[in-house]
């Protein structure tokens, strides 16, 4: 994945996420929104190492992690799974067509997982 493909999806998906989540906003602040785009860098480079080793639990036993992490944080499941669907259709900007099919497929699969996510205390 190019550099240049990696900050258009990042841009595109943490604005939509903040735009179709105001009170983010209010919870997190301009620190929450950095924080969304640093995560969403790291969801690109887990989905491009899973790729490389074509190894999907690579990107699953990361998913688990982040749910972990994130509903510890406040930020429940449903913001994740909201997340990985974004990022699913902004995959579409990458040039290379087996890369965005493989990185839906993961997705697809993330989502799946999170889906079966014991709930969020």
């Amino acid at each position: 994945m190019k550099t240049l493909e990696k900050e258009k999806i990042v841009h595109q998906v943490v604005d939509e996420i903040y735009e179709a989540f105001p009170f983010l906003w209010e919870k997190f602040g301009e620190n929450g929104r950095e924080r969304t785009a640093e995560d969403n860098y790291h969801h690109l480079d887990h989905l491009e190492t899973t790729y490389h080793l074509q190894d999907i639990s690579f990107f699953l036993d990361y998913t688990d992690w982040l749910n972990r992490v994130l509903t510890s944080r406040n930020v429940g499941t449903p913001i994740i799974i909201d997340n990985y669907q974004r990022l699913k259709t902004a995959v579409q900007l990458l040039e290379d067509s087996d890369e965005e099919a493989a990185y839906q497929y993961y997705l697809d699969k993330g989502i799946q997982q999170l889906q079966q996510a014991p709930t969020e205390r």
